[in-house]
């Protein structure tokens, strides 16, 4: 097998036998990212010197014994959100475009710290605001499996580098369902860990009660590695959960015997495809052949979540984007004759339509006379979604559900029906509303050869549960193993 076939637990084997070189990793990543890259799309910069010195810094360490862990000489990537010390950040937005951070997100940070090599910065929706990662100020990009279809979004250049053998792994950020909804289009493995759990200093705002920074790779257990790394108290985010961080690696073998597994009967409606319903039921079939009891239970606030969300994440970007005014940094309109002149004219210039109207419903919702029938409303909602979670966690261990109502949409399918791309997010809103976990994993393919992705939700900083089961079922099947053929 081609090393870029490997998953990153794989190649951390060999590199730890002494099969393979962290050089020698890296070069066969950025051969492969320049071979399919051109018609994926996946990344908006690549910094391969950079990547070359840290994976030759990686090999002499290891030749000297002294190898940081399983992600030592790794190759990976980061969604373009996430601050990278002296490489250009800008969130797919051209009111960013230039801005080169002075400093590291913590995630980045700790991903350097502990040996990966990262090998550039991923495309996105503008600002993490979108599911089909249309919304670039870049242009769209592909996905590896049908180059006519989305990758999903808001991290789909994440989801995309992953599933085309580009990288062993990325980071992404998960707002509404940013990571597991890619995930699922494009037959990866992501993970949005409880609220928390992974520090979001360094990472440009969207939502901030909301935003959660989180790993993609090909297996559960690379995601396990991945969240051991990067989760964990930071002091420069007021957010940032003070709890140990377990050995999540520890927690893959435990299996499912004896678990209880809910199926929320509101994930299962009217209108989602059949082929999708069949994959998420035939695994919950097959979990239970493992040894767990699969149980139905209600979360019955579910169909006020997709608006709940869009009025909660839309008023804290109003507030988090009112920081670009063309002052400090990012774009600037020239030819402005006064100060309110050059406010208005660089935020037309540098905000794309969708972040636009998400700033102007956001604001709407804050603005004097509507804050209590919207914003205050919805804060009391998303309470009532977190109690349905809270009162099901005490019948259940998990519970199963599909990531998205259907496989992967066409490029431009939903660009002029906003409701319905919104509703491709309708399993994934809940989980941030409520801050918990949620893993999303592939349990099958459509007839028309687009991945099915099965959602499993797990309890406040229960990771541990979620892997466990999502190992024991990549155990069972084999679509995982299965990729695209670029």
């Amino acid at each position: 097998m081609e090393l870029t076939g490997l998953t990153l637990l794989q190649l951390s084997e060999r590199l730890g036998r002494g099969e393979c070189s962290s050089v020698e990793a890296t070069e066969a990543a950025l051969a492969r990212i320049g071979a399919v890259e051109p018609r994926v799309k996946a990344f908006l910069r690549l910094t391969p010197e950079e990547a070359r010195a840290q994976a030759a810094a990686s090999d002499a360490r290891r030749a000297q014994g002294q190898a940081r862990g399983p992600l030592d000489g790794v190759p990976v990537a980061l969604k373009d959100n996430l601050c990278t010390r002296g490489v250009e950040t800008t969130c797919a937005s051209r009111m960013l475009q230039g801005f080169v951070p002075p400093y590291d997100a913590t995630a980045v940070a700790r991903l350097k710290a502990a040996g990966a090599v990262p090998l550039g910065k991923l495309n996105m929706d503008e600002l993490a605001m979108g599911s089909s990662t249309e919304n670039s100020a870049f242009g769209p990009v592909h996905n590896p499996w049908d180059l006519g279809r989305t990758p999903g979004g808001s991290s789909g250049g994440s989801a995309a580098a992953v599933a085309a053998r580009e990288v062993f792994a990325t980071l992404g950020t998960d707002t509404g369902g940013s990571i597991r909804q890619p995930a699922a289009f494009c037959g990866v493995a992501g993970l949005k860990p409880t609220y928390g759990r992974v520090s979001r200093y360094g990472v440009v705002a969207f939502a901030s009660s909301l935003d959660q920074v989180g790993p993609l790779a090909r297996s559960v257990g690379d995601l396990a590695a991945l969240l051991g790394v990067i989760a964990g108290h930071d002091p420069r985010d007021s957010t940032s959960s003070p709890a140990p961080v377990p050995d999540y690696l520890a927690a893959l073998g435990r299996g499912v015997k004896g678990l209880r597994l809910g199926l929320p009967k509101e994930y299962f409606v009217e209108g989602m495809d059949p082929e999708v319903e069949g994959a998420v039921r035939e695994a919950a079939r097959e979990l239970e052949r493992l040894g767990a009891r699969v149980v139905e239970v209600s979360l019955p606030h579910t169909k006020y979540a997709v608006a709940t969300y869009y009025l909660l994440a839309t008023a804290e970007a109003s507030s988090n984007l009112a920081r670009y005014d063309g002052v400090r940094y990012g774009h600037r309109a020239r030819e402005a004759r006064s100060l309110t002149e050059m406010y208005e004219a660089t935020r037309a210039e540098g905000f794309g339509p969708e972040v636009k109207a998400r700033i102007m419903l956001g604001t709407y919702a804050l603005s004097a006379g509507y804050y209590d029938a919207y914003y205050l409303k919805a804060q009391k909602v998303r309470t009532l979604i977190r109690r349905d979670f809270l009162e099901a966690f005490e019948r259940c261990d998990a519970l199963l559900a599909p990531t998205s109502p259907g496989p992967a949409f066409a490029l431009g399918e939903l660009r002029d029906d906003p409701m319905k791309m919104y509703l491709s997010d309708l399993f994934t809103l809940s989980c941030n509303l409520a801050s918990l976990p949620g893993l999303s994993l592939p349990c099958g393919f459509a007839k028309a050869g687009l991945p099915i992705g099965l959602q499993v939700l797990g309890k406040p900083f229960d990771e541990e549960a979620l892997f466990a089961i999502g190992q024991a079922y990549e155990q069972a099947t084999d679509w995982h193993t299965r990729a695209p053929a670029l």
